[in-house]
């Protein structure tokens, strides 16, 4: 995955994203969803933007699918900077593109002078409130937003240090990365430096470099064995669940949360998606 800045020929695709992203994940009537995504990423307005000297705007490009895979938008006005918009395509979410592009959004904000940072998100964004969370970000206010005739409800987060620095008590701090690979991996215990599930006859592995996406989240492949030769099955890092099975088309699905992963080659690919 390469993240970079757009140009006035991505606007198209990104409009696509934002569309797809709006639909999976925003509690919005198509309509809209629509009007949304033309009053802010309108080809008019995603241009100006780009062109803008205040606005930061950065793609995620797969190498594989050989597309535009997410997006973020983040503005900067004097010392304050603000992470306004953040899409991934449904298709390909679990792969921590949005992460690195919050990441990459707020490292730039900083470098261009921002030393107070914020984030919204639409009430309407069912996922995108505990996301900001888990970056130490806390909820200071929810105010009215106006979107073509639409009044709407925006959430705004904020670091709580005005330094930029997330606060880290003492024992998060001795537990290091131990600590965030729990959270980001629910039901798992490291052993030995290993990522590990627990289950009623003992425990199985995960295997970290062999990650599936999925729609809510990715999938692992996981093993009975810490030397990684006999599979057991697939972990769901959504819902961190083992109850998880693959068709004859490799298509995976979790029985526990619905998130699923459908193969597909470039061929398969419906070029009218792009």
């Amino acid at each position: 995955m390469n993240i970079r800045e757009p140009t006035a020929t991505d606007t198209r695709r990104v409009r696509e994203l934002v569309e797809s992203a709006m639909t999976t994940s925003y509690a919005l009537s198509p309509q809209q969803i629509e009007t949304l995504a033309e009053a802010k990423f309108g080809e008019e307005q995603l241009t100006r933007r780009i062109e803008s000297s205040g606005t930061v705007i950065r793609v995620a490009d797969s190498e594989e699918w050989d597309t535009i895979v997410g997006v973020v938008v983040a503005e900067r006005e004097d010392e304050t900077g603000e992470v306004r918009w953040l899409f991934v395509d449904p298709e390909h979410r679990g792969g921590e593109i949005g992460r690195k592009l919050f990441e990459t959004a707020t490292e730039t904000l900083r470098e261009l002078g921002a030393r107070r940072l914020r984030a919204t998100a639409l009430e309407s964004n069912t996922e995108g409130h505990q996301f900001f969370e888990r970056f130490g970000f806390e909820e200071t206010e929810r105010r009215r937003v106006e979107v073509g005739d639409e009044s709407l409800v925006e959430y705004v987060y904020e670091e709580p240090s005005s330094a930029g620095e997330r606060t880290v008590d003492s024992e998060e701090a001795d537990e290091g990365t131990d600590a965030a690979a729990d959270d980001d991996f629910p039901n798992t215990e490291s052993v030995d430096g290993e990522t590990t599930v627990p289950t009623d006859d003992g425990r199985v592995y995960l295997d970290l470099d062999a990650e599936q996406s999925g729609t809510e989240g990715a999938f692992f492949t996981v093993y009975t064995d810490e030397t990684h030769e006999e599979q057991f099955g697939y972990y769901c890092r959504n819902c961190g669940s083992l109850n998880v099975s693959m068709d004859t088309v490799e298509r995976i699905e979790c029985n526990e949360c619905g998130n699923t992963h459908a193969s597909r080659s470039t061929e398969e690919y419906d070029d009218s998606y792009l």
